[in-house]
Order: structure tokens, then sequence, then C-alpha cells
């Protein structure tokens, strides 16, 4: 039996590359941006990341940030990455160029 430690929703639109990541334990969320398809625009006091895999280019970014650790912010990530198959995907601190 697998076990998922998250949580995924989805917006109106179904795109699970446009999702919301939810950690039930911690209570945090992050949004995930297809920075191809949708527009980003980083929220003050929030924290985010980028991933790029092949030609694929993700934002994250947390929703409500309460001061959560940063490993649990990258362990959601690297997670949703696996998920969507992004097994060589490269997790950036800021935009990569």
């Amino acid at each position: 039996m697998l076990c998922y430690p998250y949580l995924i929703s989805l917006s109106n639109a179904g795109a699970i590359k446009d999702g919301t990541i939810h950690d039930p334990k911690s209570k945090l969320k992050i949004k995930v941006f297809d920075l191809l398809r949708s527009k980003f625009k980083p929220k003050k006091g929030e924290v985010r990341y980028f991933v790029t895999s092949g030609d694929e280019t993700l934002a994250f970014e947390t929703k409500g940030y309460n001061k959560q650790r940063k490993m649990l912010i990258l362990k959601m990530i690297s997670w949703y990455c696996i998920y969507l198959g992004l097994l060589e995907a490269q997790i950036h601190s800021s935009w990569p160029l």
C-alpha cells in the first residue's frame, strides 16, 4: 500500500501543475504555478522556490507561511515533483536564469 503524506487540491481547470499541496500535519499549504501557463506574482511574507526539469519551469509559494521549517517545504516540493514524474527536477531558491 502506497502512503501519500500530502494532499493535492486542483483549480477549477483541473490542471495538475496549478494545484495546491497540503500538509495535514503542519497545515502548511504550497501553491504551484506552471510558469508557461499561468502568471506568478510573488506575495510578501511567503517563501518561494522554483523548479526546472527539461522544458518545465514551476514556481512554488507558501500560503499562510508561519515560520514552518524550510526542510518541510523542500520535502513537499520534491514529493510533488516525483508525483508529476519530474525525476530530474532541480529546486532553486531564486528565479533560474
